[in-house]
């Protein structure tokens, strides 16, 4: 009989056993060369290819459903669906965003995520396919930015990528996202601050554009706080006014002393505004006023002195105009800085898969559609672009929120080619595409460089271990992410709802049905391309003169 110590020692050793045996033992990359590596890398590939049906089916329907920030009820909804059905354990409504989920597929490391945007623009509703303006529901939201296309890209690469790692016993994490209200930069940082990239090794993000490129480093682009104000003031009757203090009065103070200001500005500097509420009516002193700010700048530092800037602003105002004001962050977006060793291998995959081959048809509308703008009718690309990096002096301009992420986690944004070169942005006329073949090929593109670029990174260590190398030496050598954000600020959800509630109605009839059409330009009726008589007359003087023809 066995000693008290010792027989607790066999019993303590007997409970390690089996927790040993119990736990999950970590897969292992199984070996594979450089010549079966190609071999997969083609059939990510072919995968994706064979889904190129599905792919183009969740284009034209996220297109048709035209869903604003926050309010892509419907998208959302759909895409959940779709990835359930392959396998995927979803995660709905987290961080307090009732449109954003998580989708899992696998277990362990590495854990690669997919995340697009979802949302389209205010008043950009457009028939596809056709050269002009036509809208099928007047005033009503559309996707003049094509954020319709990126979802089905990522959802048909992770099924292409899914079905090769489950039969080669590849081991990681398929991680897919949406990028909610990316117009209004509001989610992305609270997708950050609630932990969901905490655990993530590398994050591929993908945006619609008019050719396959990336690009790594920082200078390009800016940050941006969006901030609302609101002014409280004391009604009256407009007659007497002078009983009243008008919040009306503090909006349009502030707006007087941010134009003075800006002149004072740095010249990379952006910012806009709109007044959201001025008022009831004129007779009486408005007693509630909001305006509503986008302030953009290069880096932190400067970001957080413009913010700090038109704060102080609307205190000044609601001094002089002897009402009260108080603040509320809408969405914010730090400056992007893009993976280095990343992007290199993404664009070894870009070259390796090339640019879609477009029809003459597919030329001649996007021939037309430069013309209808006043843009150079050069047509769609022919050729590759280059890898990008940094510019040599900063460059100004838009913002986008996938940069809180890029300083969590290395990050990239693979573009793909499912749009036409010179056109305006969020505008009608970049909706034109984005339910067409055109934008259908470079979906399917798009795909394969994703797939094939994720895939890589599931069988190299040392492109992930580079990555992070790059992540924590030199992009975070000078500057750490500090968010603009507090554990206090709520997504704004509410933005956009009474312009859904308006217009779902009336675009409900337009909604894609994929069990009776073959497309969304065949449920229109839309012969494609869809050109006036004079456009056709011109892309032909077009034509001849450029094969020199009289």
């Amino acid at each position: 009989m066995r000693s008290e110590p010792v027989a607790s020692l066999w019993s303590a050793l007997g409970v390690i056993a089996l927790l040993f045996l119990a736990a999950p033992v970590e897969a292992q990359l199984p070996e594979i060369d450089e010549s079966r590596m190609n071999d997969l890398m083609e059939e990510v590939e072919a995968g994706v290819l064979e889904r190129a049906g599905l792919a183009a089916e969740m284009v034209d329907k996220i297109f048709s459903f035209s869903e604003l920030g926050f309010q892509e009820v419907e998208t959302s909804r759909y895409i959940v669906s779709i990835l359930r059905d392959h396998g995927f354990h979803v995660e709905e409504g987290i961080a307090d965003i009732p449109t954003s989920w998580w989708a899992t597929w696998g277990e362990g490391s590495p854990v690669i995520s997919f995340g697009s945007d979802l949302d389209g623009i205010p008043k950009a509703n457009q028939r596809p396919g056709v050269a002009y303006h036509d809208p099928l529901v007047p005033g009503a939201p559309g996707h003049g930015e094509g954020h319709n296309s990126g979802q089905g890209l990522n959802v048909v690469a992770a099924i292409a990528l899914k079905e090769v790692m489950e039969r080669e016993g590849i081991p990681g994490t398929i991680a897919l996202w949406p990028g909610v209200a990316e117009e209004q930069v509001a989610t992305k940082a609270w997708l950050v601050r609630d932990g969901y990239f905490d655990h993530v090794d590398a994050a591929i993000f993908t945006h619609v554009g008019n050719r396959l490129g990336v690009g790594w480093g920082g200078d390009r682009g800016t940050g941006l706080v969006s901030i609302e104000f609101t002014f409280h003031g004391e009604a009256a009757h407009g007659a007497g006014a002078w009983r009243g203090r008008s919040a009306l009065d503090g909006v349009e103070l502030m707006n007087v002393g941010w134009q003075y200001w800006r002149e004072h500005m740095r010249p990379l500097q952006r910012s806009h505004h709109v007044i959201t509420d001025g008022g009831d009516q004129p007779n009486v002193v408005p007693s509630l006023a909001s305006v509503w700010y986008y302030v953009r700048e290069m880096d932190y530092e400067h970001l957080r002195g413009s913010l700090d800037a038109v704060i102080r602003m609307s205190e000044g105002a609601a001094l002089m105009s002897d009402t009260e004001v108080e603040h509320r962050i809408l969405g914010v977006a730090w400056p992007r800085h893009f993976n280095r060793p990343m992007a290199e291998a993404t664009w070894r995959h870009i070259e390796a898969v090339g640019l879609p081959e477009w029809s003459d048809d597919d030329q001649a509308l996007a021939m037309a559609t430069q013309l209808e703008v006043g843009s150079d009718p050069v047509g769609l690309p022919l050729e590759l672009g280059e890898i990008t990096g940094p510019p040599d002096q900063p460059q100004s301009g838009g913002s986008d929120d996938i940069g809180d992420i890029s300083w969590n986690v290395p990050t990239i944004t693979l573009h793909y080619p499912s749009n036409i070169p010179g056109l305006p942005g969020h505008h009608w006329a970049n909706a034109i595409t984005m339910a067409t073949p055109i934008a259908h090929k470079g979906v399917v593109a798009g795909a394969q460089v994703l797939a094939r670029t994720a895939l890589e990174l599931y069988l190299r260590p040392d492109l992930i271990e580079d990555a992070w190398d790059y992540f924590e030496n030199e992009q975070k050598a000078d500057q750490d992410y500090i968010s603009f954000i507090t554990e206090d600020d709520p997504p704004a959800t509410h933005l956009n709802r009474s312009i859904m509630e308006e217009f779902r109605p009336l675009l409900e009839p337009f909604y894609f049905d994929p069990t009776r059409y073959s497309s969304y330009l065949e449920q229109l009726g839309v012969e494609y391309p869809g050109l006036r008589t004079d456009q056709w007359e011109r892309i032909r003087e077009i034509r001849e003169a450029a094969e020199g023809r009289p």
